[in-house]
């Protein structure tokens, strides 16, 4: 990962410079393992958020917040009991690692002044968050407790001593020197590749700036060790100093690298990235904005992942189910349009019933319903008379008839509830914050396809989250659908009759508006809003893929009708190929 012990010490830097010395005045735990601390400091707040995510841990002082819960966990009141009017006395870093100790001075239970350190690892997924008394360096408690029986290295409990984590053995890069770097350089296995050796023997060096340390040297990264010679060693050293040096001096140039095509963050550090090339790079003064721009949407949309694969696993099966109970209807009814021959079967029988001897398995008997009276051979049960072999088929004649009307109604049911499920899946893909989700599972839970709950009983939530807003080329704006409760709330509530409505054709996708505020809409702006509602669709990665477009007024809702389904009229198509890059170019509003 990116945030390695450099980014670490360039985050503590900045903290140095805006909360030591500062008043803890409010703490919350937004997530299992997420905390965000509030203080005051010199007359500015601040946020600080610690982060113990497996997939996105972390440490910097941030402007956004998320909703708490209604209960606080009892980490969190915890550290409320110990740290809140506490004041920050220290901020270190443990060598150059990702390890950052907050020391807070605040009074004790006993009304005694005392220190508590709050300890963040950043470790991947053995991330902590920790509290311990400084002066005798026992463990209060963690925001994940880590018994003997999940690390039989290293316990984290109330009332251990607390211990780093093992180094496996790694240099402190910062003050090492030549000799030192050529000994440990003699030591390690000589297939190793350049990178590879430089961050998995000293201390805080991530995979990204061991390519670097390599792209600076002129070196291949991906060259063996054994493949260096000594003027090559040199120069990487000297890369690897020079580097070491700007970590010691503060020289830090906080960054993010973007997709040139795509926009897309790629990477971020807090050293100077040259490895990219021609890539757009974002620089900032602070640390924090870098990783607050980094890990806002990341840490939403993995968190939205996480909390949706059990939904999107029980929504595939049901999906899964439908698309085979439709199959099978529709050879159920292919079946039950042959039943007029078992009514002819049956009605040659009741014609020749003399002329059939019991104990015959067929018979060939003329067809007189055809014009050259052509022979047909009528199966026969041995063990039914002939007049009950007649029945038989009446009454299987009489059983498909009924079955064709019933599958008649069923299918087109059973299409309703594929079209109605994929599209569930595509509102969960285009979920870009947990809200959303929410609603998505309070839409499944009143229409019965997930257990409901007391605790989402409880909410009864009516506030809508907000849909897509872009504005198109020619300055209309157009309103996006992420779910069902915004695709009815978009077309039933803030579209107008004169307002135009675009949906893929025969795809479940969202609902997109276009509001018309009465002006005739230029093609451009039909393109756009055709390229949006085909993006945002089951069909995003296909090529001219139909979309449906009207007046809003063509647009109606069956009465009965599942979340987000209508049924239009009046209708034109527009064909289209989205793209990436196309959907990045229409103006995107921030609401």
């Amino acid at each position: 990962m990116s945030f390695d012990g450099i980014v670490t010490r360039a985050v503590i830097n900045e903290l140095e410079t805006s909360i030591l010395g500062g008043k803890i005045t409010k703490i919350y735990q937004q997530e299992k393992d997420e905390i965000l601390i509030h203080i005051h400091n010199l007359g500015k707040n601040y946020k600080l958020i610690l982060s113990a995510s497996s997939n996105n841990p972390r440490i910097y002082l941030t402007n956004y917040s998320k909703k708490n819960p209604d209960t606080p966990p009892v980490f969190c009141m915890l550290l409320r009991k110990h740290l809140t009017n506490g004041i920050i006395t220290e901020i270190n870093q443990y060598e150059l690692d990702r390890i950052v100790m907050i020391d807070i001075r605040c009074l004790d239970e006993m009304g005694e002044m005392s220190i508590k350190q709050l300890i963040i690892e950043i470790m991947g997924k053995h991330s902590n968050i920790i509290l311990i008394d400084k002066l005798s360096s026992t463990i209060i408690d963690s925001i994940k407790r880590v018994p003997y029986d999940m690390s039989r290295v290293r316990q984290v409990l109330p009332g251990l001593k607390y211990e780093f984590p093992p180094s496996n053995d790694k240099i402190n890069p910062i003050d090492i020197n030549f000799d030192t770097f050529i000994k440990i350089y003699d030591e390690e296995n000589k297939n190793t590749q350049i990178f590879k050796f430089l961050y998995t023997n000293f201390i805080g060096l991530s995979p990204l700036i061991s390519r670097e340390i390599c792209y600076r040297a002129h070196i291949d990264e991906r060259k063996s060790m054994d493949y260096l010679d000594v003027n090559e060693k040199e120069i990487l050293f000297k890369a690897f100093k020079e580097l070491m040096e700007d970590i010691k001096f503060k020289n830090f140039s906080p960054n993010i690298i973007f997709h040139n095509e795509r926009n897309e963050i790629v990477d971020f550090h807090s050293m100077n990235i040259s490895q990219y090339g021609d890539m757009n790079v974002e620089y900032n003064e602070s640390m924090s904005f870098v990783l607050d721009k980094y890990y806002l949407q990341k840490d939403i949309l993995d968190r939205i992942s996480q909390k949706s694969l059990s939904i999107k696993k029980s929504i595939q099966t049901k999906l899964d189910r439908s698309i085979n109970k439709l199959a099978k209807q529709k050879e159920e009814l292919l079946e039950a349009k042959k039943r007029e021959k078992y009514k002819i079967y049956g009605d040659l029988i009741s014609a020749n019933i003399y002329k059939i001897s019991k104990r015959t398995n067929s018979i060939q008997l003329e067809n007189f319903y055809t014009e050259d009276m052509e022979k047909v051979s009528v199966p026969l049960d041995v063990k039914l008379s002939p007049s009950q072999n007649a029945q038989h088929y009446y009454k299987k004649y009489a059983k498909l008839k009924n079955a064709s009307k019933l599958l008649e109604s069923q299918i087109p049911q059973t299409e309703e509830e594929i079209d109605y499920l994929e599209n569930i899946l595509i509102s969960i893909e285009n979920c870009t914050e947990i809200e959303e989700l929410e609603e998505i599972k309070d839409e499944l839970m009143s229409e019965g396809y997930i257990k409901s709950s007391y605790k989402n009983k409880k909410k009864n939530n009516n506030k809508i989250s907000k849909p897509h807003h872009f504005l198109s080329s020619d300055n209309f704006h157009i309103y996006v659908g992420k779910n069902n409760k915004q695709n009815d709330h978009l077309t039933l509530k803030l579209a107008d009759k004169e307002d135009l409505w675009f949906h893929t054709k025969n795809i479940p996708g969202s609902h997109v508006i276009i509001k018309t505020e009465q002006k005739k809409v230029p093609d451009t702006t039909l393109y756009e809003a055709a390229l949006l509602a085909a993006f945002h669709s089951k069909g995003k990665n296909s090529q001219n893929v139909p979309v449906d477009y009207t007046y809003k007024k063509n647009v109606k809702k069956p009465k009965g009708s599942k979340p987000g389904m209508v049924i239009y009229e009046n209708n034109n198509t527009i064909y289209v190929s989205p793209s990436t890059q196309e959907i990045f170019n229409i103006r995107k509003v921030d609401d």
